[in-house]
């Protein structure tokens, strides 16, 4: 079973390497990290990755990945990495993303008409590709399978895992993880953190987001969807 798992500069690391540890323990699993060349990639904290196939050398994916990060804005125009995931999808068993990732395959037009997650502050921009946005953890919606923001990765593979083994793989593999995570504070989303520090973060990331709504909508227009009217218009 072969692994796609894309790789490309300013991702979030733990979008690709909490799913990849889950992976790893899978067996008969070949994980391909496919980047635009061998070149070390980069990630937003400055984390070196290493690719093991280039975009044209990488096989045909029974498993497509696309993790998230900042790096994702310039992946919604680029269309050497587009039509390298269409390709791959075409042929894929399951077609997935953490974050923001869902973004890219969104922009691959790869999400139309399907149901999926993303970061919460990107969420409602799937809304621009035809795509239901959901604020649930792992959407799994026929074959496309998204894991919200960041530390979901863990979740989605595990999700994963039992789709594509059964849940006792999965649970032994969570066992074996010893996940069992406890956080120290209920903030850990928007629904239950203080408003007021939903509000300040939202206003920090501000100009980000400004860009990432103004790639989405460039994206969707090249796709030739109409957008539906929101509220950073």
């Amino acid at each position: 079973m072969n692994i796609v798992m894309l790789l490309y500069p300013r991702l979030t690391q733990l979008d690709l390497t909490g799913p990849f540890e889950v992976f790893a323990r899978l067996p008969d699993v070949t994980i391909i990290l496919a980047g635009k060349s061998l070149d070390p990639v980069t990630d937003s904290g400055g984390l070196r990755l290493l690719p093991t196939h280039t975009l044209t050398e990488a096989p045909q994916a029974d498993i497509l990945f696309v993790p998230g990060g900042p790096g994702q804005l310039d992946l919604m125009d680029d269309e050497e990495v587009l039509d390298f995931l269409r390709a791959q999808a075409a042929g894929a068993r399951y077609v997935t993303s953490v974050c923001t990732g869902s973004l890219v395959l969104a922009a691959a037009g790869l999400l139309t008409g399907y149901r999926a997650t993303c970061h919460w502050m990107s969420l409602e921009q799937l809304c621009l590709f035809g795509c239901t946005p959901s604020e649930d953890r792992v959407v799994v919606d026929r074959n496309r399978v998204t894991g919200g923001g960041v530390t979901s990765g863990i979740d989605f593979a595990l999700h994963l895992t039992a789709l594509l083994f059964d849940q006792d793989r999965a649970e032994r593999t969570q066992l074996s993880m010893e996940y069992n995570p406890v956080p120290p504070f209920n903030t850990g989303h928007p629904n239950s953190a203080d408003p007021a520090m939903v509000e300040a973060m939202r206003t920090r990331a501000a100009g980000l987001q400004e860009k990432r709504w103004v790639a989405a909508r460039a994206a969707a227009a090249r796709l030739g969807l109409t957008a539906p009217p929101d509220k950073n218009s």
